[in-house]
């Protein structure tokens, strides 16, 4: 099975920017542990800082099922409800 690639882009809402980017760093360390995570980077747009680009690589679909609906996912959600302009995930699978 192919790796399955995930791009999300998170945007914070302007006066909640801080507290979204703090939220947002912490999830990284305890997902670069779970199973099945390859690959799992943030990037912060140059010239708009309230957007962010998480760029994702998982050995499957049960994996990124699993990270999820983990304890520190949930905690994230939980963290930036009403924080957030705008979240676009989009699943990906390389094709060349």
């Amino acid at each position: 099975m192919p790796t399955l690639t995930v791009v999300a882009k998170v945007v914070a809402k302007k006066d909640c920017l801080d507290a979204v980017k703090t939220e947002l760093l912490k999830l990284i360390a305890p997902t670069r542990k779970e199973e099945g995570c390859i690959e799992y980077r943030l990037q912060q747009d140059i010239e708009d800082p309230t957007v962010f680009l998480f760029y994702e690589n998982w050995a499957n679909a049960a994996c990124l099922e699993q990270h999820i609906n983990s304890a520190h996912f949930k905690e994230y959600l939980a963290a930036t409800d009403g924080k957030t302009a705008e979240k676009v995930v989009h699943k990906m699978t390389a094709i060349g």
